[in-house]
C-alpha cells in the first residue's frame, strides 16, 4: 500500500532527521510509529502527505511515487487527525465532518448521509449533535469528531499524529477502544504516531519503533514483546507504562451491582497474543483477563495459568486458551444476590453483563469492601 524506499531527511543546518528509512505500511493495517521525542516518527508520517519533503529516497502509494501527485489532491485523499483536534469553531459539527467531502464536491444529500453515518459509528446521535458547535462538546467528544472527520471522504489512508495525548486517561482509553472498533469495521490503512507503548500495544497491528532517525524494530506487538531487537527496545517497553486509576461513583440507597462494580474491568480482544496478555496483566496488576469482542460481548476469560501453560507455543492467541465464564450477573441485579453467588461458588470476582451480553462491569471483593467502608459507620460515629 505505502512503501518508503531509502528515505532520508537532512535540514539546511546539516541535521539529519531521518536515516535511510525503508518501511512498508500494509493495506488495511494500523501501524504505530513510536519512540522517544525527536526520534523522527512524526517526520516519517508527515512525509506521506508531503507536509515534509524527503531529501532523498522515494515514497510510493499504490505503486505511484508521491512526487508525481499534486500535493493538494494527495492531501485531500488522505485523512488526518492531530493532537489539537483542529475543529473549525464557527462551523457546526455536521459541517466540520463534511469539510473534505464538500471540497471534493460530493452532492449535499450524500454528505448529509455520510455525516449521520459517522456520528452513529462513534455513538453520537445525529439529531442531538449534528447542529451543535465544538464549544458545546467535551474534549473527548471533540476528538471523536476529529477522528470521524478524517474518515468522512472514505480515504484509503489515514494519518493520526498523537491524537489522544491531550485527553484525560479515561477518555483516552475509550477513544483507543473506539479506533480499534472503527478499524475492525472499516479496514483503513492507518499510520498512528504515539510516544506511549501501552497505547501502541493496545491498538497496533504492527509497531515501528524508532530511535535517532532510524527504525530499530518493526514487527507485531506480540513479537516485539517476545523478541525485543536490542536493549533499547527492551528498555523502552519497560519504561512506558500508563497507570490508570479506575473512577468509581457509588450510590448507597438500595445498592445494585451497578453501584458497586468496577466500571472498567481489565479486558482483551480474542486476537491478542499471549505475550500481550501477560503485559496487560502485569500493567494492570491482575491475574486474569475477560475476553470481549469489538462490541464488548463477553466471550470468555483467560488466567495467567492458562497463558503460561501455552506460552512456549507460537501463533497462539488468548481465544485459543480462554475458558467460558460460568458465573455472572445481569446489570441491575441486587448486590446481595451477587455476594451470595460469590460466596457459594468461592469466586474472587463476578462479571456484570447487560441484556445484550456485553460486559459492563465487575464485582470484586475489593469493590464490595470499599462499598461497605463507605456506608457502615465508624466506631466514633456509632458512639
Amino acid at each position: 500500500m505505502i512503501v518508503m524506499n531509502n528515505v532520508n531527511k537532512v535540514y539546511p543546518d546539516g541535521y539529519q532527521a531521518l536515516k535511510n528509512i525503508n518501511l512498508e505500511f500494509r493495506k488495511g493495517e494500523l501501524t504505530v510509529l513510536i519512540g522517544p521525542s525527536g526520534c523522527g516518527k512524526s517526520t516519517t508520517m508527515k512525509m506521506i502527505n508531503h507536509l515534509v519533503t524527503p531529501t532523498s529516497g522515494s515514497i510510493l502509494i499504490n505503486g505511484k511515487d508521491t512526487r508525481e501527485i499534486d500535493p493538494v489532491e494527495l492531501r485531500r485523499g488522505i485523512g488526518y487527525v492531530i493532537q489539537s483536534i483542529g475543529l473549525f469553531p464557527h462551523m457546526t459539527i455536521g459541517r466540520n465532518v463534511g469539510v473534505v467531502p464538500r471540497l471534493r464536491k460530493w452532492p449535499a444529500d450524500r454528505i448529509a448521509q455520510r455525516v449521520d453515518e459517522l456520528l452513529r459509528l462513534v455513538g453520537l446521535e445525529p439529531s442531538t449533535y449534528r447542529d451543535r458547535y465544538p464549544s458545546e462538546l467535551s474534549g473527548g467528544q471533540q476528538q471523536r469528531i476529529g477522528v470521524i472527520r478524517a474518515f468522512a471522504a472514505d480515504p484509503d489512508v489515514i494519518l493520526m499524529d498523537e491524537p489522544f495525548s491531550a485527553l484525560d486517561p479515561i477518555s483516552r482509553e475509550q477513544l483507543q477502544d473506539e479506533i480499534v472498533r472503527l478499524q475492525q469495521e472499516l479496514h483503513k490503512t492507518i499510520i498512528f504516531v504515539t510516544h506511549d507503548m501501552d497505547e501502541a500495544l493496545k491498538i497496533a497491528d504492527r509497531i515501528v519503533l524508532m530511535q535517532s532517525g532510524e527504525v530499530v524494530q518493526c514487527d507485531t506487538p506480540e513479537r516485539i514483546l517476545r523478541y525485543p531487537a536490542n536493549e533499547f527496545v527492551a528498555s523502552f517497553i519497560g519504561q512506558k507504562r500508563l497507570h490508570q486509576e479506575e473512577s468509581q461513583d457509588y450510590h448507597y440507597d438500595s445498592p445494585s451491582v451497578n453501584e458497586v462494580m468496577v466500571n472498567q474491568p481489565v479486558t482483551a480482544y480474542p486476537n491478542k497474543g499471549l505475550a500481550e496478555a501477560i503485559s496487560i496483566m502485569e500493567r494492570r496488576k491482575v491475574d486474569s483477563l475477560f475476553i470481549i469482542d469489538r462490541q464488548r460481548h463477553l466471550k470468555g476469560i483467560v488466567s495467567i495459568y492458562n497463558v503460561l501453560e501455552h506460552y512456549g507455543e507460537e501463533n497462539i492467541t488468548v481465544a485459543d486458551v480462554m475458558k467460558p465464564v460460568l458465573y455472572f450477573v445481569r446489570s441491575g441485579s441486587s448486590l446481595s444476590e451477587s455476594v451470595e453467588m460469590m460466596s457459594h461458588n468461592r469466586l474472587s470476582n463476578l462479571a456484570v453483563i447487560d441484556e445484550q451480553d456485553r460486559l459492563v462491569g465487575l464485582i470484586t471483593r475489593g469493590s464490595i469492601v470499599r462499598h461497605l467502608a463507605e456506608i457502615l459507620p465508624t466506631p466514633e460515629e456509632e458512639v
